[in-house]
């Protein structure tokens, strides 16, 4: 089972080998409402952990994604330029952004576990 973290600004990673899978939590889409539009970045694009990695755009607001970890962008979801309302409906599965070749993994210890962020929900 592949590894997964957050931020607490409700980013996630999922590690699988040399690759962070990055999208946003299920809590975020709810809070965004209706996504009907995602701007991604270009495969080969070298992002800094905290950098922008994609803008969001919803019935409610547009919003950015966050890299929570550094990496090289090595596929985007193209599913989400037809389809953004993905996001709403498989957030942590068929919704995911990005996928980052990592390139300091450490970076990883500073995200939260699973009961990390549950615990972190919880107390907004």
């Amino acid at each position: 089972m592949a590894d997964i973290r957050f931020t607490t600004d409700h980013e996630y990673v999922r590690v699988d080998g040399e690759t962070g899978i990055v999208g946003v939590t299920d809590y975020a889409q709810s809070q965004l409402g209706d996504i009907v539009f995602i701007e991604l970045p270009e495969i080969g694009k070298r992002i800094a952990k905290g950098e922008q990695l994609a803008t969001v755009e919803s019935v409610k607001a547009a919003s950015e994604l966050f890299s929570p970890v550094s990496g090289e962008v090595v596929e985007v979801n193209a599913i989400l330029e037809d389809n953004p309302a993905k996001v709403n409906e498989d957030p942590l599965g068929a919704g995911w952004f990005v996928k980052l070749r990592l390139v300091d993994e450490s970076e990883l210890s500073g995200l939260m576990d699973e009961a990390a962020y549950e615990a972190h929900v919880r107390s907004l």
